[in-house]
């Protein structure tokens, strides 16, 4: 199992501290949000760019914000690896050509609410797809089992498709629900608090994989 630490719960004014913290990681999770798309507002591209300078670690960039294709350049770092934007986003195929144009590997999204199939259409482009185990916007909620239905139809039409896709989840990921992920066919999961509000982020990292 990859893992991409949700940088968003970690403490801001010990940021380099924080990022050491999750050495171990295959990815650090970037959620950006503008207030807009969900009702909530976390960083911009300074401290991204913080963070980006603080770690060789992979960048995993969430794009929860209602234009995408405006924030691409913004957060394409030298070691950005994937860009995810949502699909009940607007000028979707635009910003999915924007990251290919940048050799980024394209990450869609969508929320608790949304089916499987709004994704359709694009799955032979994505390189990534994040399923919402939360609603999108906010950290510690609960994580919700139902949509790791979701995770078994996209392993289902990976397979029967021969797409590459990796499958994500983020949202109330623990120690408590990994092996329904890993049994349901996740790839990689976001943790946020239960990474960096553990007594040790490292312990909970290796839990997780």
């Amino acid at each position: 199992m990859l893992v991409s630490p949700s940088i968003l719960t970690a403490d801001f004014t010990r940021l380099e501290a924080e990022v050491k913290k999750i050495a171990t990681a295959d990815f650090i999770h970037l959620d950006i949000m503008d207030g807009h798309f969900v009702p909530n507002i976390s960083f911009g591209p300074h401290i991204a760019s913080s963070v980006a300078k603080l770690s060789k670690i992979p960048m995993d960039v969430h794009l929860m914000v209602t234009h995408p294709d405006q924030w691409i350049d913004l957060f394409s770092f030298p070691n950005t690896r994937y860009i995810t934007l949502h699909v009940e986003a607007k000028s979707v195929q635009k910003s999915i050509d924007k990251i290919k144009e940048k050799g980024l590997g394209v990450g869609l999204s969508i929320k608790p609410n949304t089916p499987v199939k709004r994704l359709k259409k694009y799955l032979n482009q994505a390189d990534l797809i994040l399923v919402m185990t939360v609603e999108p916007g906010f950290g510690g909620q609960k994580f919700m089992t139902k949509m790791l239905d979701k995770v078994r139809e996209l392993k289902k039409l990976r397979e029967e498709q021969g797409y590459a896709y990796l499958i994500e989840v983020d949202g109330g990921v623990s120690n408590e629900n990994i092996v329904l992920c890993h049994e349901s066919g996740v790839d990689m999961v976001v943790a946020g608090s239960y990474i960096f509000n553990h007594d040790n982020p490292e312990q909970a990292i290796l839990s997780l994989k």
